[in-house]
């Protein structure tokens, strides 16, 4: 166990990530789902390739799983894509961490897994995090707090579909099908309100893929050498940078009220996460 390592993978990771988000807000001009085909198309290149060198088969063993795991996961992509045009992108990253409690909800609906009293104390206040973050904030978009929640309950369903799938297929075959039925997906839905990149913009577009995939690889392999409640809690160093580019690069204005409701957000989950792996 290299926990180290595992740390620096993480800041990796994370730093990937929102540079990402990053070049999302940079693209707010440009169609939601013509962004989706983009960050899906550009990623396959690896995904098709890993599958290839490795010779895994990639059409998988739960293919009904793997294809709704797929249609869930670009509904919930394009859904915080179209909200990051409507919120600070500091925000709709904080809001769509809640995916984990909508998680929970489902399992304890359609898996009848339990839920202990002080993880449901944890949700109450990442909620009220959220309150905070609305109420005291009236700059913030009601659209837009509509649609990153609602993306934010479909990426909880993720969650739910990859335990469904279990070990039966490998990680990159689900990632590969979700990029795949995003590039369809964004692909087709976005002809109509096409946007012709301009110079740099053909970058950043590409970028989305590259970026979003050695944000996937290194994250994985910080799981891979360390145990999980060391590593988990790190994934929210996202946020943390994505503000920071919101405010330094895109002048955003964050008030205390917001910070103090994404705090909230942030700090509840990552206590949900630490125990969740005590238990």
């Amino acid at each position: 166990m290299d926990v180290k390592k595992a740390i620096q993978f993480m800041l990796i990771s994370t730093l990937a990530f929102a540079c990402m988000n990053g070049i999302v807000k940079q693209l707010a001009h440009i169609d939601a789902f013509q962004i989706v085909f983009f960050r899906s198309a550009s990623s396959l290149f690896f995904t098709f390739g890993f599958l290839i060198k490795h010779k895994i088969p990639v059409l998988g063993n739960k293919r009904t799983l793997l294809v709704l795991r797929g249609l869930v996961g670009v509904t919930s992509m394009a859904l915080f894509f179209m909200a990051t045009k409507f919120l600070p992108i500091g925000t709709a990253v904080s809001l769509r961490y809640m995916a984990p409690i909508f998680a929970a909800i489902f399992a304890v609906l359609l898996l009848k897994e339990k839920v202990k009293p002080i993880q449901w104390f944890f949700f109450f206040v990442a909620f009220a995090g959220v309150i905070v973050l609305k109420g005291f904030d009236a700059n913030l978009d009601v659209y837009g707090l509509f649609l990153i929640f609602v993306s934010a309950v479909f990426s909880g369903l993720v969650y739910i579909l990859i335990s469904k799938i279990g070990k039966a297929d490998h990680p990159v075959v689900v990632v590969n099908y979700f990029m795949v039925i995003s590039t369809i997906t964004g692909g087709i839905l976005s002809i109509f309100n096409w946007t012709n990149p301009v110079g740099i913009e053909w970058l950043f577009l590409f970028g989305l893929g590259v970026f979003g995939y050695f944000g996937q690889v290194y994250m994985t392999k910080a799981f891979q050498i360390a145990a999980t409640n060391q590593v988990a809690p790190l994934k929210y160093l996202e946020v943390i940078f994505t503000v920071l580019f919101g405010v330094f690069i895109f002048g955003e204005i964050y008030s205390l009220w917001s910070l103090l409701g994404i705090a909230m957000i942030i700090g509840a989950l990552i206590l949900n996460a630490l125990y969740k792996e005590k238990k």
